[in-house]
């Protein structure tokens, strides 16, 4: 008994000592956990308890059912027509930013004198890249009268309407989205180093070309690399807001009236609050689905070490 009572007492006074870590874990996380819960947990649970109900941020929610979600995919023309321009947008930018920043990341991938400064030059349009300023700049880079039709002209080329002609208007956000890339060249540089160099000392020694040696060392040893950026580029592409807003206010003729930019308008515009929630949990959704997809995908084309 009395070994007993002493092996209870001593687990008793363990468990006391582990609770108090655990507890003093906790008191660390606290300031986190409460912006989580504050900032972002209750707004979303909140969104979507708004989403069934009309709010126009000066009366009171009220509940209206799936009227909103109704109204989205049966009578709201502009709706359908946001979801189209956004996916024509997310299909052309994702894909041309990701075969830029590998391009570039490959570029960069030297041992040359003074690579880091070249490194952080190329990087630094990333960070201005969804400032008002540049938003500023792009529009006058591709104003009837701007430095891209001003080179155009000294080779005989009629202007283009860039910004006003709905032929090419999404087609200048999509180069303003695939000029930041900065964020994904450096995730593919991290990616490209990772690559033992035998691999290619190897395949040489076999004979493999450089083309050779790209599709069959460094694609399938920087996939995982790849599918990351995909997933980050994708989600970032559906809510991309700030070009279309600043550079074309979603013209011409609604050309470049992306569905973040309709949500906006809806939300604080219109003060539309209800239906603005649920079109962003239909967004949420959209997201799910093709981010479910890729990750069933990936296991055909990723390839992963272990």
């Amino acid at each position: 008994m009395k070994n007993g009572n002493c092996k209870e007492v001593i687990s008793k006074e363990a468990r006391r000592k582990r609770w108090k870590k655990d507890w003093e874990g906790y008191l660390y996380m606290l300031p986190w956990l409460l912006g989580f819960l504050i900032l972002t947990a209750w707004p979303m649970v909140y969104s979507f308890y708004l989403s069934f109900t009309d709010y126009s941020m000066f009366t009171a929610p009220e509940w209206v059912g799936l009227k909103n979600y109704i109204k989205m995919f049966t009578r709201d023309r502009g709706f359908s027509k946001a979801l189209f321009t956004t996916f024509r947008f997310v299909l052309m930018a994702v894909p041309l930013k990701l075969v830029f920043a590998l391009f570039v990341a490959t570029r960069l991938n030297k041992a040359v004198r003074g690579m880091n400064l070249y490194r952080t030059f190329i990087y630094l349009p990333s960070l201005l890249g969804g400032s008002v300023a540049v938003a500023v700049l792009w529009r006058n880079i591709f104003g009837i009268d701007g430095y891209i039709n001003t080179i155009l002209g000294i080779f005989g080329i009629e202007a283009v309407k860039w910004l006003t002609s709905p032929k090419y208007a999404l087609t200048t956000i999509v180069l303003l989205n695939v000029w930041q890339f900065g964020s994904s060249m450096i995730i593919f540089l991290a990616g490209l180093k990772a690559i033992p160099n035998s691999l290619y000392e190897a395949a040489g020694m076999d004979g493999a070309g450089t083309v050779h040696k790209f599709f069959k060392i460094t694609l399938p040893m920087i996939s995982p690399v790849i599918f990351f950026n995909l997933i980050y580029g994708l989600i970032g592409a559906f809510q991309q807001f700030n070009s279309a807003f600043l550079i074309t206010k979603g013209g011409p003729a609604n050309a470049t009236y992306l569905y973040a930019l309709m949500l906006y308008e809806k939300a604080f515009t219109s003060y539309q609050m209800g239906y603005a929630a649920g079109m962003a949990w239909i967004l949420l959704g959209i997201v799910g689905c093709f981010t479910a997809v890729m990750f069933i995908g990936q296991k055909f084309w990723v390839f992963y070490e272990n």
